[in-house]
């Protein structure tokens, strides 16, 4: 059933796309690759060759495009941003049956997309009296999924938040809980790269010293795309919106360094690269949030924080990009924390039932943000 000024939707790629997809598949020049160079340079041959002749031959669109639509309740709705027009935002919105179920606002990033929430979303919504339920709202972000994006320069990091706001205010929900990879941007601006050795031989514990060992590999060979996203997005968008296997390959290298082993099937690759190749406003809108985040006013200085008194948590996963000593995340509103052994960026895909868990012990009776929403504390009274 829909809301007042919201439009039920479904995915629904045309023909004519799947086929044009099809052609340039096909007429793909896969480049060299150094004899036993594996993943040393970036996404190796083999890999890209396999799931470019799976993308080609074997992978059936229709029957993931079917699946996303039978699992995820998905809307549009308009929603205008002061001098940047309106937006037809695309979202999934799933209730749970439980009365005071929370509302619970799903923020993905890049390279993720709504469909990060589907491993999560049963559970969430799930009735039980030995925990919190949630009623689930997933946005795609302008410029994502199946979402208009922006036309004009300077929509930064707040516009996003506006937007998605605005949404859950939409959709009657005045108060409301958010889950989210936190923006890698500028996080790991903490510390600069001549203070890592000096800080992981201070640091206390097998954690610590792995966390600044994660760091110093991914300043050294993981934050290439953030420096061309953050600068010239524009030049690279034109290679990912005409090449699909561009695409594939810029996507994927960063889903198989950013997770913690976790075994990708080809089809859940494709997939998730589908979605950004299909995307409403194309694959080069996603890019731009790196550089209007980083030319955005006051960004990179610290006193330009704004603090808040709202209840945080914080779930920590050793293979995320950035892992800091937890003495340094700690501010005054923090009050949950959870450590896991296992899981890194996409901790909704990867790893959901740690993810889910965790939230069930922060909302949940006897946790530190029970009865945080009011009138919602996630059960039946």
């Amino acid at each position: 059933m829909s809301l007042p000024g919201e439009s039920p939707f479904n995915i629904a790629i045309t023909d004519a796309q799947l086929s044009l997809l099809k052609q340039k598949l096909a007429l793909t020049t896969l480049p060299d690759e150094l004899d036993e160079a594996a993943w040393e340079y970036g996404a190796s041959l083999k890999d890209v060759k396999r799931l470019v002749n799976h993308w080609k031959d074997g992978f059936d669109w229709r029957k993931q495009e079917a699946a996303l639509n039978a699992e995820l309740p998905q809307f549009t709705r308009d929603l205008d941003v002061e001098g940047y027009g309106t937006f037809n935002i695309h979202y999934v919105h799933k209730t749970s049956q439980v009365k005071g179920a929370i509302p619970l606002l799903f923020v993905h990033g890049w390279p993720g997309s709504f469909i990060e929430v589907r491993k999560i979303l049963p559970l969430l919504i799930e009735s039980s009296p030995d925990h919190p339920s949630f009623h689930v709202v997933a946005i795609s972000l302008p410029g994502f999924g199946f979402s208009t994006g922006p036309t004009k320069k300077g929509f930064s990091i707040p516009k996003y938040a506006e937007v998605a706001h605005k949404l859950m205010i939409a959709l009657g929900y005045d108060e409301y809980g958010i889950v989210f990879t936190p923006p890698r941007i500028h996080n790991d601006e903490l510390i600069s790269p001549s203070q890592l050795p000096k800080a992981a031989i201070g640091a206390s514990g097998k954690r610590e010293k792995e966390g600044f060992e994660r760091i110093a590999w991914f300043r050294r060979f993981g934050q290439g795309y953030s420096a061309e996203q953050s600068t010239r997005p524009q030049t690279l968008g034109y290679s990912l919106a005409d090449s699909p296997v561009g695409l594939l390959a810029w996507i994927y290298e960063k889903l198989v360094e950013w997770t913690d082993g976790y075994k990708w099937d080809d089809d859940e690759v494709l997939t998730w690269i589908s979605v950004y190749y299909f995307s409403r406003a194309g694959p080069a809108a996603s890019l731009r949030i790196y550089y209007e985040a980083i030319h955005a006013p006051g960004v990179g200085s610290l006193n330009d924080i704004e603090h808040t008194t709202v209840p945080v948590g914080f779930s920590y996963f050793p293979k995320e990009l950035v892992v800091l000593p937890r003495s340094w995340t700690r501010v005054p509103n923090l009050v949950f924390e959870e450590e896991h052994d296992e899981g890194g960026h996409f901790a909704a895909h990867e790893k959901p039932e740690l993810l889910v868990g965790d939230l069930r012990k922060m909302f949940g009776k006897g946790g530190s943000a029970f009865g945080v929403v009011k009138d919602k504390n996630g059960y039946g009274v």
